[in-house]
């Protein structure tokens, strides 16, 4: 796009369905590593990706032209087939059906970037269910708890 100039950073987090813990020490960085090249084949930039066994957070800027939906529809597509293929004794791996995602200032990066690497230190005080409720009401994101975690 001509003359179009952005710098749209997202922080994004989803689970693994049902939250449940596949992405062991063993494989996490591959599939880390996985998310990012897909991310770069989409022309957007992965600047972060951390997590924990049962779900990962990436700080990630969008071009002007791709959707976020889009996006990350790709991504998780693309990367839950990997691992199935990769790993068929994880043949039941799947990523949640949604996604929690949050806009980022460039005066925030370092510290969204921090708060992504340092995940599983954090997540030893605190669960992703608590940590995704407050990220929701930080940011002042309506929801539903009913429909929280379906």
């Amino acid at each position: 796009m001509a003359h179009t100039y952005t710098n749209l950073l997202i922080h994004v987090t989803f689970s693994t369905s049902g939250r449940t813990p596949l992405l062991t020490d063993a494989i996490r960085s591959d599939v880390h590593a996985y998310l990012g090249g897909i991310l770069r084949e989409l022309d957007a930039a992965a600047i972060a990706i951390g997590g924990t066994a049962d779900h990962v957070h990436l700080l990630i800027r969008l071009p002007a032209n791709l959707p976020l939906a889009d996006c990350l529809r790709i991504a998780k597509t693309n990367s839950s087939r990997w691992v199935k293929e990769r790993w068929p004794e994880r043949r039941s791996f799947a990523w949640q059906g949604g996604y929690g995602a949050f806009s980022v200032s460039e005066s925030n990066r370092a510290a969204v970037i921090r708060y992504i690497r340092d995940q599983v230190q954090h997540h030893r005080r605190i669960s992703f269910q608590d940590e995704f409720f407050a990220l929701l009401k930080n940011h002042r994101v309506d929801f539903d708890e009913r429909y929280l975690w379906q």
